[in-house]
């Protein structure tokens, strides 16, 4: 296979990968975000405490992340027909895609939450934040460089899923390099579509790296934090008044 002839495959596998892997990252992000949350909130001792409905969703979540990518796609066949119309085609992988990643990120978000300075949310509710203003003001944007470290993780789980995806004919990268590599035996091919795997990894894992850490600096140098703690600082002082 020359050049000429590969060009316009990696080309239409590199949209069709970014376009699941954008879209399935999006509906991971909105629905894992306030899920991961909601595992912090009821657990013992947080301000929304119901140890069984936290045990329900964390269940639900162990569940969800122990199924195997091949067998979800198949599991959800029916469910991706309902929202698609279709089983087949990038759409279709879609729902797959954010199916499973909903669970891992949330996963990733509580973990991530939970390393938030429990005082700084102390802080907010001694000068009368109700729980809203807690994850608004406190938990969010005291994560948010941990949270942008998970969405990238994630993203780059996604492109590996995405290559399973191939089975319900979705196309991408991953498709390409079995489909040619594997049963036609273009190796070339194969290889250079690793290449362009392995490339666009090394740059999202750049880009994520370079924003958590840019984030970091800020919330060390001027952000929310020194404020908080200013005012818990204040609270407290008062307190002791």
């Amino acid at each position: 296979m020359t050049w000429s002839e590969m060009q316009p495959l990696l080309s239409e596998a590199c949209w069709d990968t970014l376009y699941m892997v954008g879209w399935s990252t999006l509906i991971a992000v909105a629905g894992g975000l306030p899920l991961g949350i909601l595992l912090v909130l009821t657990d013992r001792g947080g301000l929304l405490q119901n140890v069984v409905a936290n045990k329900v969703i964390g269940q639900v979540v162990n569940v969800a992340r122990s199924m195997p990518f091949i067998i979800l796609i198949v599991a959800l066949l029916e469910f991706t027909r309902a929202i698609t119309g279709t089983t087949i085609g990038r759409e279709a992988a879609i729902v797959p895609l954010a199916v499973g990643a909903i669970p891992f990120f949330a996963r990733l978000v509580e973990t991530a939450v939970r390393e938030v300075d429990h005082g700084l949310v102390e802080a907010v509710q001694a000068m009368g934040g109700n729980t809203w203003t807690v994850v608004r003001k406190v938990l969010v944007p005291e994560s948010l460089p941990s949270l942008i470290a998970s969405t990238t993780t994630t993203i780059v789980a996604l492109i590996g899923y995405s290559a399973m995806a191939g089975t319900v004919g979705a196309g991408g990268l991953g498709d390409i390099a079995i489909r040619y590599g594997y049963q036609r035996f273009e190796t070339e091919l194969m290889w250079i579509t690793v290449a362009i795997l392995a490339v666009v990894i090394s740059l999202i894992q750049f880009a994520g790296d370079y924003a958590a850490r840019s984030l970091h600096r800020r919330g060390g140098q001027g952000g929310a934090a020194p404020k908080l703690r200013l005012l818990k600082a204040a609270t407290a002082t008062s307190k002791t008044v």
